[in-house]
């Protein structure tokens, strides 16, 4: 029953979960209540790159917006229920690359968590801009979860061309 759960790298990718998260949440509460991001405004930090204040009552890019609670529990639920996927799955890893990727995501998705259940809403504070376009704004939890994603297609790319290679 322990080897669904724990795997020769769970360790390592649940670390990195609990680095993700900490740091979003840390970050979010000094921009939420030290810095006061809500009363100041647009920042301006560089040319391209702003700091704001947006609450996301959706998944990204601001998608599937729920106001009500029963839409926010659903959202939390689906999380958590992923989160729980991603465990067993990290548990089955071969590589530490699969399985810290993983732990950015699990760490992105709980820091996303926690936003919905304090606030009713996820914190965004980043908004990249350029030449009159403006991408979505965005936080730790989801450079977390894009970096963990970019590293399982990574480690599948990588891993794919191995299999291939090995079998002719």
């Amino acid at each position: 029953m322990t080897r669904r759960f724990w795997g020769p790298f769970s360790r390592s990718g649940l670390l990195l979960a609990l680095i993700a998260l900490i740091s979003d949440q840390l970050y979010k509460w000094w921009m939420i209540h030290v810095y006061d991001i809500g009363s100041r405004g647009s920042v301006k930090i560089t040319p391209f790159l702003d700091l704001v204040l947006l609450w996301n009552p959706g998944i990204s890019y601001g998608l599937l917006p729920q106001n009500g609670i029963f839409g926010r529990a659903g959202l939390i639920l689906f999380a958590l229920i992923a989160v729980i996927v991603m465990v067993f799955w990290m548990a089955r890893c071969r590589s530490w690359w699969a399985a810290a990727s993983m732990g950015l995501i699990i760490g992105g998705a709980l820091g996303n968590v926690i936003d919905r259940f304090v606030y009713g809403a996820v914190a965004d504070f980043f908004s990249f801009h350029a030449f009159g376009f403006y991408w979505y704004v965005f936080n730790i939890a989801d450079v977390a979860i894009v970096a963990g994603v970019a590293g399982l297609l990574y480690e599948y790319a990588i891993q794919g061309r191995k299999k291939v290679s090995n079998a002719s």
